[in-house]
């Protein structure tokens, strides 16, 4: 699980009361029901009024992935594909529909199918970049949903004020009464802008980031597995994939690779120091 939405936003929100104690003001001055039901409620009434619903039960489901994060880094899945490419290079492509159970998603149990199954090679790139374009689309939808709740409320924030402030020009001949009501009827333009820039805006900017880590992810399953198709060895596929991989997924990988290497040289070093024995050994006994 990936903490830095639920992080973001705890940052955001302390900053902001925070600010609040700093000024002395008080924060039940801010959290009044009525501007607070208005903006949240119509923003997603006319959410639900501009999309399918369709379109909106994918955006309430895409939450639990918004939260979660990614499912995994695509230099993550480099290994797994590399150890398809020994399979399919030692024991035939059939081999791999032993792993299609064990696969991680079904993207990736879709392609190996395909491989046992001797599907070509044009038409495996065409199903997965069209299974890729598909998923795509739908994160899409869902990240478009939340952004386009980001650019309502504050507008609605302002009917909100608007509505209050009717509402205090009705009351001009109570004077003392119309500090504390001014105030208060700038509260739903403050949620307006507060919602927009606290929630829906930042779920659809991580909703984006992980559609986009997702879609180099499968990228790279793609290349891989028509790589191990085309008969590549194991280390070439492995410098492909790695090719493709951007820096930022490269960063979050340094220590994998780093004790992948140093496993790699101690084991040189096992096997050197194995053979300098073997070879003392025979001198011994052709002395």
């Amino acid at each position: 699980m990936d903490p830095a939405f639920i992080i973001g936003v705890i940052i955001a929100f302390g900053a902001l009361m925070g600010t609040i104690s700093l000024e002395g003001a008080s924060l039940n001055a801010l959290l009044l029901p009525a501007p607070m039901l208005l903006v949240i409620g119509s923003t997603i009434g006319v959410g639900i009024a501009s999309h399918t619903m369709r379109d909106s039960v994918l955006a309430v489901k895409s939450l639990g992935r918004m939260v979660r994060g990614p499912k995994s880094s695509p230099a993550a899945v480099i290994p797994i594909l590399v150890d398809y490419a020994e399979r399919a290079r030692a024991d035939g492509l059939l081999s791999l529909e032993q792993q299609v159970e064990t696969a991680s998603d079904d993207f990736t149990r879709q392609a190996l199918q395909a491989l046992a199954d001797g599907t070509d090679a044009e038409d495996l790139r065409t199903v997965m970049e069209d299974e890729m374009a598909a998923v795509t689309t739908r994160n899409n939808v869902a990240a478009k949903y939340f952004s386009s709740l980001g650019g309502y409320a504050p507008t609605i924030g302002i009917v909100g004020t608007v509505v209050s402030l009717t509402h205090v020009l009705e009351q001009l001949d109570q004077p003392d009464h119309l500090g504390p009501m001014i105030a208060s009827a700038f509260v739903a333009t403050l949620w307006g802008l507060l919602s927009a820039n606290f929630i829906w805006n930042p779920i659809a900017g991580r909703l984006n980031r992980i559609a986009a880590v997702e879609l180099e992810r499968m990228t790279i399953v793609t290349e891989g597995m028509l790589a191990i198709q085309a008969g590549g060895a194991p280390h070439h596929v492995q410098e492909r994939l790695e090719a493709l991989v951007s820096v930022s997924s490269k960063s979050g990988s340094k220590s994998g690779s780093k004790s992948a290497s140093s496993a790699t040289s101690d084991a040189t070093s096992a096997k050197t120091g194995k053979a300098k024995a073997g070879a003392a050994k025979a001198a011994e006994d052709a002395s």
